[in-house]
């Protein structure tokens, strides 16, 4: 199962481009902001487990 972590890189309207912070090989993904936590900003992590999307703890 997937568990990584990515960099909301911007935000475009109802939509996030996030970075893979582990394999810079792929390519941003585009991710509906409603499947985000609402806290996102740029330059934020946030981590991908099961289906979900959270915010990375500091």
């Amino acid at each position: 199962m997937l568990c990584c972590d990515y960099l909301v890189k911007s935000i475009d309207g109802d939509y996030a481009h996030l970075t893979r912070l582990d394999s810079e090989e792929e390519e941003d993904k585009l991710v509906a902001r409603a499947l985000l936590p609402e806290q996102i900003y740029e330059g934020c992590v946030v981590h991908y487990e099961m289906l979900q999307y959270t915010m990375k703890e500091a």
